[in-house]
């Protein structure tokens, strides 16, 4: 089971990888176009609103509703019963997807009014930054329709997952970031704002990737034609397990925005640096945790239907393995090493040396939460899986609770800064949360052996560190170099962070048959 899943899991690793360093790409393009401020903070803002709406529409409580009923009509009632599922499921989501999609287009000034609430003010008053409601406004008319289609992109990719077809849907982000890389050097410098051309290729990625997943769907006799069923007892179904988990989902993007609502109060330039910051936290996340957390969930699902409760909770415990060994050193690399990787990247064009030590200051807080963010991708997976996504939502609930409360705390403290650090606490008591959960309902408890493992993984972790800070140059002399120089640093150091790291594992016993084995 664990190496069938790890392999799985590593495809889908490999895709998501190519997607995320075309993202860091993008990224660098974008920081090279229009820097981090006014301009960024307006795309970023435009942006963040339809990619909210896809996590909890597509590939958040939907996907955690749909999925285990897709198992669970597979295995008992065979492909034929599949495809008049997802005739139904689509032609319903599809009409209410299109409603929103309108509502959000024609509505966008109202909207940016509620989640940019500085702007608007400034923009009644005739304050400095009162251009961005203007601008905002009109981006977000340009973005939004991008939640349509990749919403069905969500809902197909869900599909081949289902059908252990991992490749394709991990692949389809890519398409995004080619089709904003694009327009950014080739659009942009026929506009007169820069940014407008991020947006346009936001739309032509979703057109894109919803397109590209069509043939395949085709060949596996699963494209179908929708049809509206709201009454249906497969779709009330979904419905039901779906409206908990769309209070679940929109618990940590309801957070996002209130951050972002926040960040508009605070020095310009905020929201891209939480921005930056946030990318590159979720390179990593986006490589191990997604990874495991879309394999696993089918799987899961998949062995509920069959009532296989060992083989369940083994799997889990696999998967907290699988993101302690990674998590670990990427967390510890991240914190240490994130000056000299955002100057790599970023600092060129419009991006100056102030926004690379701003964004390190948002990276370090952010940071320090990954490896709680990560198992939260793993531990919520069991709640869904058992079509439990009640659990969830309260946990979620108390989550956001405890990251407003820091979010007041510490903005009026530590800034934009502070924003961060709340979201990197709140990720660790949403994850210790969901974890005595599944203790309490299945008496899941980790192994002796698992815990030996993760006492080698801290020690490792703590090896690695003491490599990194040995071997890494003082900033205030990093600073003023080239960015050959910051290359050629990272280019020895990373690598011989993570060899620490493993040659440390291996010498207190790890071995690899202890992921490729449960």
């Amino acid at each position: 089971m664990a190496r069938k899943l790890f392999k799985s899991g590593m495809i889908v690793t490999m895709m998501t990888m190519l997607s995320r360093v075309l993202g860091l790409a993008r990224d660098v393009i974008i920081a090279d176009k229009i820097g981090a401020g006014a301009s960024a903070d307006v795309f970023f803002f435009a942006n963040r609103i339809p990619n909210f709406l896809r996590r909890l529409f597509a590939e958040g409580a939907f996907s955690q509703a749909f999925v285990p009923v897709l198992a669970e009509v597979k295995e008992k009632h065979g492909d034929d019963e599949v495809r008049q599922f997802l005739a139904k499921v689509s032609g319903t989501l599809g009409v209410i997807l299109l409603i929103v999609t309108l509502i959000g287009v024609l509505l966008s000034p109202l909207i940016v009014m509620t989640f940019g609430a500085g702007w608007f003010l400034d923009w009644v008053n005739d304050g400095p930054q009162g251009h961005k409601f203007d601008q905002a406004s009109l981006m977000l008319k340009i973005t939004f329709p991008y939640l349509f289609f990749v919403s069905f992109v969500a809902l197909s990719g869900s599909v081949l997952n289902t059908y252990n077809r991992f490749a394709l849907a991990a692949f389809t982000p890519a398409l995004l970031n080619i089709s904003m890389i694009g327009c950014a050097i080739w659009l942009s410098p026929h506009l007169e704002e820069p940014a407008y051309a991020l947006a346009i290729g936001v739309f032509v990625g979703g057109v894109a990737q919803f397109l590209l997943q069509l043939p395949y769907l085709f060949r596996k006799k699963l494209l179908v034609r929708p049809k509206w069923a709201w009454r249906d007892p497969w779709v009330v179904k979904i419905r039901t397990l779906m409206i908990p988990a769309l209070f679940g989902v929109s618990v940590s993007q309801i957070n996002l925005f209130l951050d972002t609502a926040i960040a508009s109060f605070l020095v310009s330039s905020s929201i891209s640096w939480l921005y930056f910051a946030d990318r590159l936290l979720e390179f990593p996340l986006g490589l191990f945790a997604i990874g495991i957390a879309t394999v696993i969930l089918p799987h899961l699902s998949k062995l509920h239907a069959q009532e296989s409760t060992e083989e369940y909770q083994a799997t889990v415990e696999w998967g907290m393995r699988f993101i302690g060994l990674f998590g670990l050193p990427a967390m510890v690399g991240l914190i240490i090493l994130a000056k000299p990787i955002i100057a790599l990247l970023y600092l060129r064009g419009e991006f100056t040396l102030n926004d690379v030590n701003q964004v390190g200051f948002a990276l370090y807080a952010y940071a320090s939460g990954l490896l709680g963010f990560m198992m939260i991708k793993v531990l919520a997976p069991a709640f869904y899986a058992r079509q439990d996504t009640k659990t969830p939502v309260k946990i979620g609930i108390i989550t956001m609770v405890v990251n407003m409360g820091l979010n007041l705390l510490f903005a009026p403290l530590f800034g934009y800064v502070g924003l961060a650090a709340a979201s990197a606490i709140a990720a660790y008591v949403n994850a210790g949360m969901l974890y005595f959960q599944l203790r309490k309902q299945m008496q899941f408890r980790l192994s002796r052996s698992t815990k030996i493992f993760f006492a080698r993984l801290c020690l490792s972790a703590g090896g690695m560190a003491g490599v990194l800070l040995y071997a890494l140059e003082p900033w205030n002399e990093m600073q003023h170099w080239t960015w050959d120089a910051f290359g050629k640093q990272l280019l020895w150091l990373i690598p011989c962070g993570g060899i620490s790291y493993f040659v440390v594992f291996f010498v207190l016993g790890g071995r690899p048959r202890q992921i490729l084995h449960s």
